[in-house]
């Protein structure tokens, strides 16, 4: 009856254009809410449904308010940040806001102990002392346009490789189409699992630099501990700033280039947020799989999930015991350690969240419907979907699960056994392009390898090595050992292996690339480590990776299949696409939530919640003289709450994952009131089951924000260059 109220209102606006969206609203009668929240929508087609459901929701925009290709829009305030995360640009000084956990290694690359920005955070006093970041690089999006059309076009009754051949010469075709200027990029990208497809033209920025950061005892506050959990107290921001040339255009760096000219920034609200509050969130979802079978998800939990969890946990164990023991080995891992332990406490969530929400048997109950419906119906094509999906993950669950051992193990964790593996890519070089090209790679690899080892500690690494490789073992070995012997025989090898080999230090890896080639290539060949890391560099690419994409494949295939039926099975749901790094938005509301019986969430956290978890020396909830002394002062200028305390974080129901780190979060009016940062541990599941019960994103307060960056910082020249507005009073 609920949908079928919505369903109406869509009738009202086909049949009466001339009716405003607050007309719509306001004849509403009981709309669900919860119904509304979820999804991860494209952004140049949200007039209707979404228009109108964010309206309800308590949204004053409109669709081309947030996108708009013919006037500057809110869209035009959004940038990808150096790939992975999402910035917005909120001065028209091209001052950008992001998190501290994305600027973290442009931070620390600047960092020494003498100058260690990562403890005393960095404010540059002027745009002379800004820091620029080579390699850096944000990401516009100019314009989204929906070509399935296009792109299937004499497609109907190929497949296989001719289908590829005829779809891509499609791609180039609609590419061509378009006039792109000397630093736009056009790309044609899947969505819906190959259902559909978009025409998206990007714009390339290059010369970032940093403006601004706290100390990471408040950009990072409550660490590892804290990470997806609820109450939150971190002030994850960093400021950047975007540079042009004298043309506005984008430009390598230059003492020459001028602050960057925006079409768009937002203006940051000093009003707060309360319960029930509209929230939008724009950005760059990474991925998501929310039309995954039971199947699947069973395997997540009961199979893929605890594996990955067991060896990132040994991992951190023996990192975390040498950061806590010594300063400089501290600094070198902080980010390293961060990025292994984030995902490792995602999973656990992850896992949890899914068993909480009965989300495997809530799958198999739709699978039941949508097979009676297929029977009933007479859809002979999707008679076998769900059969088909049983077969293929079985043999999927073990190669992955044989892929994700080594991706942890080789890859991931050991440093050592990762610099092995570059370098067999690196001997591949030599065998398939010639000198030339592995004499320009040697260089490069060189010059990259200085990064490596500054931040590299063979001790660590060694006890890692024997730990994860004893798992690694113990696991696929086919020659029977006890336990104690295994463990042994790894910690031997390790011994060996990092006392032999050229590879532990920057100076041994140069004294083997450095020569004529030949030489190159057989001292590479002689080194204890590299033997041991062609060994499993070479299982990957014979075995492990061509069997994961096979399987694969099969999977994708009927998951494209299955996409298209269930949008044909069950015509009046709604179906958004999956994530897949494309500029998205997704709204909700701030609201508390339930996570266990009798414990009730409220959805705003307090400075008060710092000064109560605040260890002294504590590398996770140290808290400096400074911001205590603010703190017992009641020093919060224009910034506290109307009950005279100062907000920090705050959560919503907005549907995010990662990519949508940094993404801002906008009011009713289109007004920066937060910063996204994480989500709640147990709703991480959302990348496959979104529960508006207890998926929450957690956000820093623009108030924080501001308080940190003027009460703490001193940096009221930024505040200057921002436009504050307070649209509630």
């Amino acid at each position: 009856m609920k949908f079928l109220k919505l369903f109406l209102f869509i009738a009202v606006i086909s049949l009466s254009a001339c009716k405003t969206a607050q007309n719509i609203v306001e004849q509403a009668q009981e709309p669900n809410l919860k119904e509304m929240q979820g999804g991860m929508w494209v952004p140049s087609e949200l007039e209707g449904m979404n228009e109108m459901e964010m309206q309800i929701l308590g949204s004053k925009l409109s669709a081309k308010d947030i996108y708009d290709t013919d006037a500057p829009s809110i869209k035009d305030a959004i940038v990808q940040f150096n790939g992975g995360c999402t910035a917005e640009i909120i001065s028209g000084q091209g001052l950008i806001l992001t998190n501290h956990h994305c600027g973290y290694g442009a931070i620390q690359s600047h960092s020494s102990v003498e100058n260690d920005y990562l403890t005393d955070g960095f404010w540059a006093k002027d745009l002379s002392k800004e820091l620029p970041n080579p390699g850096m690089v944000v990401t516009f999006v100019v314009s989204m346009e929906n070509v399935t059309e296009q792109i299937l076009t004499g497609t109907e009754s190929l497949m296989g490789p001719e289908l590829e051949k005829v779809m891509q010469a499609n791609r180039e075709k609609v590419k061509k189409q378009y006039n792109l200027s000397r630093d736009q990029k056009a790309v044609v990208k899947s969505f819906d699992h190959g259902n559909q497809f978009y025409l998206i033209v990007t714009e390339d920025y290059k010369d970032i630099r940093l403006v601004g950061a706290p100390p990471s005892s408040i950009g990072k506050f409550g660490a590892d501990t804290d990470n997806w959990m609820w109450p939150r107290h971190s002030g994850d921001f960093s400021l950047f700033r975007i540079y042009a040339d004298k043309n506005n255009n984008p430009a390598e760096y230059s003492e020459d280039n001028v602050p960057y000219k925006p079409k768009h920034f937002l203006p940051v609200s000093t009003d707060g947020v309360a319960e029930g509050d509209f929230t939008l969130v724009f950005g760059f979802p990474g991925r998501t799989d929310e039309y995954l079978p039971a199947v699947a998800i069973d395997q997540i939990v009961n199979k893929l999930n605890p594996d990955k969890i067991a060896l990132r946990e040994a991992s951190l164990a023996i990192m975390d015991k040498y950061m806590r023991s010594d300063e400089k080995i501290k600094i070198q891992y902080a980010s390293k350690f961060a990025g292994i332990a984030n995902y490792w406490k995602k999973w656990i969530g992850e896992s949890q969240g899914l068993t909480q929400t009965n989300a495997i048997e809530k799958k198999r109950a739709q699978e039941v419907e949508f097979q009676k419906i297929v029977n009933e119906e007479g859809l002979v094509e999707y008679q076998n979907l769900l059969a088909d999906f049983d077969k293929l993950y079985q043999e999927y669950g073990e190669v992955t699960q044989a892929r994700d051992y080594w991706i942890e193990v080789i890859y991931r964790n050991v440093e050592l056994l990762n610099l092995t593996f570059q370098l067999y890519q690196l001997e591949r070089v030599f065998e398939q392009k010639g000198q030339e090209a592995f004499d320009q790679e040697k260089t490069t690899f060189l010059k990259r390898a200085k990064g490596f080892y500054k931040n590299y500690n063979p001790q660590v690494d060694q006890e890692i090595f024997a730990k994860l490789m004893y798992m690694y073992d113990a696991k696929y070995a086919t020659t029977k050992i006890s336990e104690q012997g295994r463990k042994e025989k790894w910690k031997n090898e390790a011994a060996k292996i990092y006392k032999n080999s050229k590879l532990t230090t920057y100076e041994g890896l140069e004294s083997i690339l450095n020569g004529n080639n030949k030489n190159v290539l057989q001292e590479l060949n002689k080194d204890a480590a590299y033997q041991l890391g062609e060994s499993y560099a070479e299982k990957f690419y014979n075995e492990l990776n061509p069997a994961y994409y096979t399987s694969k494949d099969k999977i994708d295939a009927l998951q494209k299949t299955y996409s298209k039926a269930m949008q044909e099975v069950f015509p009046n749901r709604r179906f958004f696409p999956d994530a897949n790094s494309t500029l998205r938005l997704t709204y909700g509301q701030v609201k508390g939530y339930e996570p266990r019986d009798g414990v009730y969430y409220m959805p705003v956290s307090y400075l008060d919640g710092v000064i109560e978890k605040y260890v002294p020396g504590d590398y996770e909830f140290d808290v400096s003289e400074k911001l205590q002394e603010l703190y017992h002062k009641k020093d919060f200028g224009n910034y506290a709450d109307t009950n005279a305390k100062m907000p920090v974080d705050f959560i919503g129901t907005n549907h995010t994952t990662g990519g949508n780190s940094g993404s801002p979060v906008l009011d009713a009016y289109g007004n920066l009131i937060g910063l996204n940062f994480d989500r709640v541990w147990e709703g991480t599941m959302s990348d496959y089951n979104y529960d508006a019960d207890i998926c929450r994103n957690i956000m820093v307060d623009a108030r924080y924000i501001l308080f940190i960056i003027d009460k703490y910082a001193g940096a009221t020249h930024l505040i200057d260059e921002m436009t504050l507005v307070n649209p509630k009073k």
